[in-house]
């Protein structure tokens, strides 16, 4: 297997991880296959609870930061302003917790962003942090 196809599958495995983490917390979520190779921008996770949407780019490192291409994070952001969704990244330091973080907490550093273990372990949400947030804050049933 090439260092292609093989980071390829650590990724589905990852995002298909926190997908069932979602669903666990009373969220329904949906995987874009392919979502990075599309024509079209498209998040990785679409989820979404009550009248809440989230698009979600989900990332997973060994390393203590994470660089993130500027195109890519602009265009989840271009996605989730047309679908009406607030922008999360999904980071995963090692074996360490899901942490989503809001995409104005990362750093930008030119032509990427970054994300910090420690800032994402400081501005960043667990799913069940967010479940709870969704529930606290917006009880009203969509109609």
């Amino acid at each position: 297997m090439s260092k292609h196809s093989q980071r390829k599958r650590i990724g589905t495995l990852a995002e298909n991880d926190l997908l069932g983490r979602f669903w666990d917390h009373g969220f329904a979520a949906i995987r874009s296959a392919g979502s990075g190779s599309m024509r079209h921008p498209g998040p990785d996770l679409l989820v979404g609870k009550g009248r809440r949407v989230f698009a979600v780019e989900c990332k997973k490192t060994k390393e203590k930061v994470k660089y993130l291409p500027k195109e890519e994070m602009d265009a989840l952001l271009s996605f989730s302003r047309l679908f009406g969704a607030e922008s999360y990244l999904a980071v995963q330091f090692g074996s360490d917790d899901w942490l989503l973080v809001a995409l104005e907490d990362l750093d930008q550093t030119g032509r990427s962003y970054r994300i910090t273990k420690e800032k994402a372990t400081l501005k960043g949400l667990s799913v069940e942090e967010l479940a709870r947030f969704v529930v606290e804050f917006d009880l009203e049933p969509a109609s």
